[in-house]
């Protein structure tokens, strides 16, 4: 089996910034324009119980319904915990821990049904997806999966105070393993002098344009990139 479609990795620089929002108005706005998009995430904790006792990946349901798509969520998502910590912690309390070799079928198994895939990281980039003691060949950070699928990365991030470092070192820590980042989005922004001083200073210290600014409950994405720029990010 072959990847037949083009994906794109969202990267939050942390957790509680919104990052699973925002990739739920990506997809949406992917979708209203007419591309055939689903979600993708790897492993994702701190799913839910529902009536019958089986686990809801709640990131993923906030973004299928945000996109209007449905979805199997199992499909989507090949390694689902309970405990809400990292990955590599929740897979060491319930076992089943992630392999690199499952998220590839699983990620190739979606690309033959759509043609575009937005795939949702876990919280920021130094984040243990598998850990088995120093120096372990077994051991999985997120930049590991992010090169196994070959993906080029958009970056959420909150618009307020502390940002500029945030974005900076992530962006800097991508560039030193040859990662690359398209774009920007600030998330949370409100049109203040503080913000658009942020975003000027990430773009020129970076050298990565904001492509997008994302209010308070907004309800749909306007990117400040035409439409087949955006996609021009799927590989």
């Amino acid at each position: 089996m072959i990847i037949v479609s083009k994906g794109l990795f969202v990267l939050g620089t942390g957790t509680d910034i919104g990052k699973t929002y925002v990739t739920g108005l990506l997809l949406k706005y992917l979708r209203d324009n007419g591309y055939d998009a689903t979600y993708f995430k790897a492993a994702l904790s701190g799913a839910i119980r529902d009536e019958n006792g089986s686990l809801v990946p709640g990131d993923a349901v906030e973004v299928l319904t945000m996109a209007g798509l449905e979805e199997d969520t199992d499909f989507l998502v090949p390694y689902i915990y309970e405990t809400a910590v990292s990955p590599h912690l929740a897979s060491q309390i319930e076992g089943n821990p992630v392999n690199l070799d499952v998220v590839k079928d699983a990620y190739e198994k979606v690309s033959q049904k759509y043609d575009y895939i937005v795939m949702e990281g876990s919280g920021g980039i130094v984040c243990p997806i598998r850990y088995e003691g120093k120096d372990n060949e077994n051991n999985i950070m997120l930049e590991d999966i992010i090169k196994h699928l070959d993906l080029d990365v958009i970056l959420i991030a909150d618009a307020g105070l502390g940002t500029i470092n945030s974005i900076v070192t992530t962006v800097e820590y991508l560039k030193n393993r040859n990662i690359h980042v398209c774009g920007i989005i600030m998330n949370n922004y409100k049109d203040e002098l503080m913000e658009n001083d942020n975003i000027k200073m990430v773009e020129d210290l970076c050298n990565v344009p904001v492509i997008a600014k994302v209010y308070q409950n907004d309800k749909n994405l306007l990117p400040n990139v035409d439409t087949k720029e955006l996609i021009s990010y799927f590989k």
